[in-house]
Formats: C-alpha cells, structure tokens, sequence
C-alpha cells in the first residue's frame, strides 16, 4: 500500500506564492504519471497539473504561466510551483499517482489566497 501525503499549503496573499509538496511512501514499480487536482467548494475536482512518465506536461489553461510542475520519480515525489496566486486558486490541492493499475490520492492540502 503506497501512501501519498502533501505539504506546502497556507494561506497566502494574492500575488504570492507557494510550493506544494507530496511524497509517496511505499515501493511503486513501473512507469508513473503523477498529477496534482484541486476542489473548491461546491465545485468539482479539477486537474490543476500532470506529468507523465515521458516527461511531457499539462496544465489547466486557469495556470498555465504560473504553476509549474515537476517530479522526483526515484523518490516518488511531486512538486507544484505557484506563483502570482489569486483569489480563485483557493481550493483543497491532492496529488495523484497512477502506475499501471494502482491509482493513488494524497488526502489534500488547503490553499486560500486572500484578496
């Protein structure tokens, strides 16, 4: 069983920035995509920003020049960089692991941004 846990939320003014954090603890073999989603209240989960196993990225059009992304796969770590936040990046902030068929969520970590 692979336990993923985040790190890095807070509150933060707009303009500001934080880094979030998340680690896996467990063995995961195989290749991984590793992603972070946010959920803001009465709103449905979205994808924030992936990274797959290949290297390529995606980011939700709402952080694109502002989040940034990056891994440490051999440590099963995933990073989330952000800048310039906003009022509307509020939001409880997982990370996600998939490796072949096992698919894993951290419980989350909040982000509020005060205007």
């Amino acid at each position: 069983q692979v336990q993923l846990v985040e790190s890095g939320g807070g509150l933060v003014q707009a303009g500001g920035s934080l880094r979030l954090s998340c680690t896996g603890a467990g063995t995961i073999f195989g290749a991984k995509a590793m992603a972070w989603y946010r959920q803001a209240p009465g709103k449905p989960r979205e994808l924030v920003a992936g990274s797959n196993s290949d290297g390529t990225t995606k980011y939700a059009d709402s952080v694109k020049g502002r989040f940034t992304i990056s891994r440490d796969s051999a440590e099963n770590s995933v990073y989330l960089q952000m800048n310039n936040l906003k009022p509307e990046d509020t939001a409880v902030y997982s990370c996600r692991l998939v490796a072949g068929p096992y698919d894993y969520w951290g419980r989350g970590t909040q982000v509020t941004v005060s205007s």
